[in-house]
């Protein structure tokens, strides 16, 4: 099939790839405009735009592909299909009615679940045991679109948002492989979806989302550090400085003490109260330091038994 794809970061370069190997003709690559970087602010090309690159497909980066100049540009390509993941724009109707077989989205849920641009990262937050990958035929509505084809992903006990991210990214490169052979020979079974989704909008992750309560319980503050691992990770402070907590585990106690204060600390971690229960802190990382287990961080940096994270 004649291809043009849509898609920025690491989640849709798999996608990109799988295409490529099982012999579509991929026009086009569409993508966002490259943004500046580092200390020097050079411009650093998508993860996508380095793949098309490599492989000498036409890159385009329109700052709205609605754009009457684009949407012409995109006509006189005049793909079968466009394959959409994780773009990071909305697309026009006039763009969704122009191909031969549609827009299709490869949408990291089980959609009607999770619509919005974080499932992944909400999946593991909410404390799911299973997530995955839904193909849909794009509409003018938020992931409303009919539903072609989906796979189950199961979480793992302690998955993060990192680790579930390579996963669904791996397992919608496959399963869009396979829609494309259903659409080109009929076989497609389009199947609508609920008005209502079953969970709350997967809204966009940001750095404030990080900021650790206390006063939650200790469950829902490992699934945040999990969640938000590696990007933009869960944090709390100590001693006035940022404190940046990467792996965690439940304790099922009540403990003696006030939300955030720390009880133990020790060789296997900092043991702290929460609004229920007790979370033992393994990995983390102090304002200016590296990633260290909390053994290490213990051998260089004093933390007083009964000192209070977050304040």
């Amino acid at each position: 099939m004649r291809v043009v794809f849509m898609g920025t970061p690491d989640f849709a370069v798999g996608t990109l790839e799988t295409l490529i190997a099982a012999g579509h003709e991929v026009a086009a690559v569409v993508t966002q405009p490259d943004k500046p970087k580092g200390r020097g602010k050079s411009l650093m090309p998508t993860p996508v735009k380095e793949v098309a690159l490599a492989h000498q497909i036409p890159v385009f980066q329109p700052k709205k592909v609605r754009d009457p100049e684009f949407v012409e540009k995109l006509r006189t390509i005049a793909p079968d299909v466009i394959v959409v993941a994780a773009f990071g724009q909305i697309i026009s109707k006039e763009i969704l009615d122009m191909p031969r077989y549609g827009c299709i989205n490869v949408h990291a849920s089980l959609l009607p679940a999770y619509r919005g641009a974080a499932p992944i990262q909400w999946a593991v937050i909410n404390g799911d045991k299973e997530s995955g990958v839904t193909i849909m035929r794009m509409s003018e509505g938020l992931d409303t679109g009919d539903m072609i084809d989906k796979v189950v992903v199961p979480l793992e006990e302690k998955e993060t948002g990192g680790s579930l991210f390579d996963k669904l990214s791996k397992a919608g490169a496959a399963l869009c492989a396979k829609v494309l052979v259903k659409l080109e020979n009929g076989t497609a079974v389009f199947e609508k979806q609920p008005e209502q989704s079953t969970t709350a909008y997967a809204s966009m992750i940001d750095k404030k989302m990080g900021k650790i309560n206390w006063e939650r319980p200790a469950k829902e503050i490992e699934q945040l550090i999990r969640g938000l691992n590696p990007w933009p990770s869960a944090y709390t402070s100590v001693n006035g400085k940022n404190l940046k907590l990467w792996t965690a585990s439940v304790v099922h106690e009540a403990g003696n003490g006030v939300p955030g204060e720390i009880l133990e600390a020790g060789k296997e971690g900092l043991l702290v109260k929460t609004g229920d229960g007790l979370l033992l802190i393994q990995e983390l990382q102090l304002e200016g330091k590296k990633r260290m287990d909390t053994a290490a961080f213990l051998r260089g940096y004093t933390v007083d038994k009964g000192c209070i994270l977050g304040e």
